[in-house]
């Protein structure tokens, strides 16, 4: 072995080019990362070798706040987990208690939940495209998606008269019916949205360099997804079949006609593909519940005002925004939960970044991080 080159008063040069991995922190401020969350990262170099997922700066704890609530004033809690998915939260919660009491919601408050629910899912995957697209440097997505979404955004405050956080449903069905013109100006939207989407693919789908940033990039198999219990577009990514609508059915979603997206690599492209057929399947939703809608009350009968489950627990779930979003409650036969947990899928699909990231590059982990559509309010609850 030859001896190291040597500049007389240096240190030998193979000595100088020994480099250390670098720990650098990925947030909390960061905007990649799209929320109060920060990632611990071992570098080699422009190479990722570990990454370390630290939460909790937003922990508020929702979970044991609802305990201290009535069923009824528990309701409008759930909104600040995924508070851009705020309606299927709600969904959730109700669902649960609903099942817990053996109430059976009218089929007219059935459809309507479905239309709102999937209004919901279009908004979310609207505001995740414009935000991903940012963080990868396509700023024009994010002007073009706000412009729908604030078409739902118009929808959701006619009907309900929230924007954001709405309280959509009390336990047993639906408060009030569509109020007058509601009905043409979905139908408006659902006419138009399609060529929007077009509008996006354009931009998107075949640019070189989207392509380039995301095709081939945080590889996850359909075998690990599954191992991490990984769900929503982040599992059908990766080319698993799984969608609580379909597996397990709820709201009447069994009549309706709509097919499951699905990934073959496992990258953040097929991801981002997911997501946008995603809004294209739930435009078929939304306009199959709005040709046959029943006629019905939009309440039980025989609901009393203060809700008293008998004692017993109740496991309910539904398609979440980001995937199979689960409500476990307890009731001791009072009128408050007893005990109250969440499934929460940003949370679960955090599980999958290291996946993702070890072997990539730091870029890498803004596209990463995006691809998951993970909301801090649900991952720290």
């Amino acid at each position: 072995m030859t001896e190291p080159l040597r500049v007389e008063g240096t240190a030998p040069l193979r000595k100088v080019l020994e480099t250390k991995n670098l720990e650098l922190n990925f947030g909390p401020q960061h905007p990649a990362t799209h929320g109060v969350y920060r990632a611990v990262l071992a570098l080699d170099g422009e190479r990722v070798v570990g990454i370390e997922s630290i939460i909790g700066y937003l922990h508020r704890g929702i979970e044991k706040w609802a305990e201290y609530r009535t069923y009824t004033k528990a309701t409008p809690v759930f909104d600040r987990l995924d508070y851009v998915g705020a309606i299927l939260n709600c969904h959730g919660y109700v669902g649960a208690v609903e099942k817990l009491m053996k109430v059976e919601v009218p089929k007219r408050a059935q459809y309507v939940r479905v239309i709102l629910d999937e209004l919901q899912r279009i908004a979310n995957h609207l505001l995740w495209l414009g935000t991903h697209a940012l963080d990868l440097g396509a700023m024009t997505v994010l002007f073009y998606a706000l412009r729908e979404r604030e078409v739902i955004m118009d929808l959701f405050e006619a009907m309900l008269g929230q924007r954001l956080l709405q309280n959509a449903y009390p336990i047993g069905g639906i408060r009030l019916d569509f109020p007058k013109g509601w009905d043409r100006a979905c139908r408006n939207f659902l006419a138009e949205f399609p060529n929007r989407i077009d509008e996006y693919e354009t931009l998107l789908s075949t640019n070189r360099i989207w392509v380039q940033r995301t095709r081939g990039v945080g590889i996850v198999s359909g075998e690990e997804a599954v191992a991490l219990g990984l769900s929503g577009p982040t599992l059908r990514g990766s080319g698993v079949c799984f969608d609580v609508r379909k597996a397990m059915p709820y709201s009447s979603y069994e009549e309706f006609d709509f097919e499951v997206p699905l990934g073959e690599r496992g990258d953040v492209y097929d991801r981002y593909i997911v997501r946008v057929r995603e809004m294209r399947q739930s435009i078929r939703i939304v306009q199959q519940a709005l040709d046959g809608l029943p006629e019905g009350p939009l309440m039980p009968e025989k609901l009393s005002k203060i809700i008293r489950p008998p004692a017993g627990e109740a496991y309910f779930c539904v398609e979440g925004t980001k995937g199979m979003l689960g409500f476990y409650v307890v009731s001791d036969g009072t009128d408050k939960p007893w005990r109250l947990h969440v499934r929460a899928p940003s949370f679960v699909n955090l599980q999958g970044l290291e996946r993702m990231c070890v072997g990539g590059l730091v870029a890498d982990v803004v596209a990463n991080i995006g691809s998951l559509d993970i909301v801090l309010g649900e991952v720290d609850r």
